[in-house]
């Protein structure tokens, strides 16, 4: 038998998913780790290789790791770190951003604090960069430790380095700044780069064949896993914020709304985050409240309130204003008329950003999947497709180690 294993690397914790030929799920793990110790990485890495059963670990095909976007490190020429990596929401790097203003004058994705380009740049000004001949993100390391090759990313992490999704290529003006030496090859996410390494096959009982693909960041992983694969199709996620990302055949960036553009396949993956979302939900009810409460609402009937549901003030999208209110009065004495107002205000948000997509020149919307926690909730899938005026369904699977898995048994099918 032939598998195909996938791992995710996210904010939460390490996952394994190992599928078969037909992606049916044999074998999944979870772990802790600290995200921000590589070696905690290594440890974990190698924690959900050995969970696998030998059996399994014979058949595997091909591999692929997905890692959080923008969290990065430094290497030396052998691949040891220099320095704790800088994490996805680090910012100590904002200062360089007047830096890059200079170059470019336009809004551009990489002119954020927290873009895997100002902390490259930021550590350009360090005293340990003259030792520095590697800057890898997460799954890039993670992946060499297992092919043994430095130097290679794919161009989902490498976004918000600046690489150019257009013309697969760095731009000019990167290309001429003194961090160039630096910048990894990058190949197309899910593309084959070596077999394991000797040491691997040993250790772990692998198949001398078995292929290491690049990777790709934790969210489009999670993406990938949804279901959505065709044109004008979308995954809501009802986790503690609202993200939409929205399958186009038109490219979409407008970051003063936080807009951005993945490229998938013939596709462009655009979408946006919102503040609202579950934490807003989990203020006001308990779980058991969410659930009880929610079965009684009827789904074809407005509630009759105007809510904009945020927990403090600042909205990113599809509203940008850091000083935006919440909008939650008046608040009715009845608890099922005020769950009610909430979750339909948060059905207004989702529709709202599609649309704004669409206005800005996206694919019109065709489908949802949802994933996350409010992904069951029946009664307010039916809300939602009310004012989405599209079908609303569950994703079959949430694990963005799945969808890793999924894009490995994918390069070994093209490859």
């Amino acid at each position: 038998m032939t598998y195909f294993l996938g791992i995710d690397f996210g904010t939460s914790g390490a996952r394994a998913i190992v599928i078969d030929q037909t992606e049916q799920i044999q074998h999944q793990a979870q772990i802790d780790y600290s995200i921000n110790n590589v070696w905690s990485w290594q440890d974990g890495l190698f924690s959900l290789l050995e969970s696998i059963p030998i059996s399994l670990r014979q058949g595997l095909k091909s591999i692929l790791i997905d890692g959080t976007s923008s969290t990065v490190l430094l290497c030396d020429a052998q691949g040891h770190p220099l320095d704790e990596p800088i994490l996805y929401n680090d910012a100590r790097g904002s200062a360089e951003i007047s830096f890059l203003e200079e170059i470019l004058p336009e809004p551009h994705l990489v002119k954020s604090a927290t873009s895997s380009l100002v902390k490259l740049r930021w550590w350009s000004l360090q005293t340990i960069f003259s030792d520095a001949l590697y800057f890898l993100h997460q799954a890039d390391w993670l992946s060499f430790l297992l092919h043994g090759q430095l130097g290679i990313t794919d161009y989902h992490n490498a976004l918000k380095l600046g690489y150019d999704l257009e013309t697969l290529s760095y731009p000019e003006w990167l290309l001429s700044l003194d961090i160039a030496p630096l910048l990894p090859q990058v190949v197309p996410p899910g593309t084959p780069i070596s077999t394991v390494t000797p040491y691997i096959i040993t250790k772990y009982g692998l198949a001398s064949d078995c292929l290491v693909c690049s990777g790709t960041t934790d969210s489009l992983a999670a993406f990938l896993a949804s279901g959505a694969t065709g044109e004008g199709e979308a995954v809501t996620s009802l986790g503690s914020t609202l993200v939409l990302k929205l399958l186009s055949k038109h490219r979409v960036d407008v970051p003063q709304y936080g807009i951005y553009s993945h490229r998938l396949g013939d596709f462009w993956l655009t979408g946006g985050a919102s503040n609202t979302g579950g934490r807003v939900l989990k203020h006001f009810f308990s779980l058991d409240e969410l659930n009880s409460l929610s079965q009684q609402i009827n789904p074809l009937q407005n509630s009759n309130l105007d809510y904009y549901p945020l927990l403090a003030k600042g909205e990113r999208f599809p509203i940008n204003d850091p000083n935006f209110l919440p909008r939650l009065s008046p608040r009715p004495d009845d608890p099922l008329l005020f769950l009610h107002g909430l979750l339909e205000g948060i059905g207004r948000i989702e529709a709202r950003g599609y649309h704004l997509l669409q206005s800005l020149g996206s694919t019109p919307l065709t489908k949802v999947f949802t994933a996350g926690g409010g992904a069951h909730n029946l009664p307010w899938s039916r809300l939602r497709e009310r004012l989405l005026r599209v079908p609303v369904v569950v994703s079959p699977q949430i694990e963005a180690a799945y969808g890793s898995a999924v894009l490995s048994k994918r390069a070994c099918e093209l490859g």
